[in-house]
C-alpha cells in the first residue's frame, strides 16, 4: 500500500497561503474603514507586506506545482466534480496573484510606496495617478470578495468530500488526517 498524499511542501504552502489569505482579508476588512492616522498607516504597511509575502508563497508554490504531480482524484468523483475543482483550483492561482498584483499596482498609482518590512523598497509598477488609482482600488476590492467566495466553496467541497463521500480527499491535504491508500 502506498500513500496518496500531497508532498510535504505541497502541504506547507497551501497553509501558509491559507493563513495569508485569511489574516489579509481580515486586516483588509478591518482597516479600510478606520480613519487616518499613524495606526492606519501602519497596517497598510502590514496588509502590504503580508500582500507581497502572498505573491512570493504563491509563485514558488505553482513552481512547485508544475514539477511535482498532485494526487489523483478519486474514481468516485464525478465528471463535473473533477471539472469544478479543477477549475475552482485555477481561478484560486488566478486570484492569488492577481489580488496582490492589483494591490501592487493600486498603491503605486496612488503613489503610496511600498517597504517590505519596512526596509526593503519594492519598485512601483505604475507612476502615480489619480485617475488609475480608484480603478484599481476597485478590482483590487472586487478580487477579494471573489476570493472569498471561492475559499467558501473550496472549504464547503472539501467538507463534502469528509463528511459527505467519505472519500480522504481532505486527508491528502491536512496534516493528521488519514490519507487515502491504494494498492502500489
Amino acid at each position: 500500500m502506498t500513500t496518496v498524499r500531497y508532498t510535504g511542501v505541497a502541504i506547507a504552502l497551501h497553509w501558509l497561503i491559507a493563513l495569508a489569505i485569511f489574516a489579509n482579508l481580515a486586516l483588509g476588512f478591518y482597516m479600510a474603514d478606520l480613519e487616518v492616522s499613524p495606526q492606519k498607516l501602519r497596517l497598510y504597511s502590514y496588509h502590504k507586506w503580508l500582500g507581497m509575502t502572498m505573491l512570493l508563497l504563491v509563485l514558488v508554490r505553482i513552481g512547485w506545482r508544475l514539477s511535482h504531480r498532485p494526487p489523483a482524484l478519486p474514481d468516485s468523483m464525478r465528471p463535473w466534480e473533477r471539472t469544478m475543482a479543477g477549475v475552482t483550483h485555477g481561478v484560486l492561482y488566478l486570484l492569488t496573484l492577481s489580488v496582490p498584483l492589483t494591490g501592487w499596482l493600486y498603491s503605486s498609482a496612488k503613489g503610496f510606496k511600498t517597504m517590505y518590512l519596512g526596509l526593503l523598497p519594492i519598485p512601483d509598477l505604475l507612476a502615480k495617478d489619480a485617475l488609475l488609482a480608484p480603478l484599481l482600488r476597485d478590482w483590487h476590492e472586487n478580487l477579494n470578495w471573489i476570493m472569498v467566495a471561492l475559499v467558501i466553496l473550496h472549504v464547503g467541497a472539501a467538507l463534502k468530500h469528509l463528511v459527505v463521500d467519505h472519500d480522504d480527499v481532505l486527508g491528502r491535504m491536512v496534516p493528521g488526517l488519514p490519507p487515502s491508500r491504494t494498492k502500489g
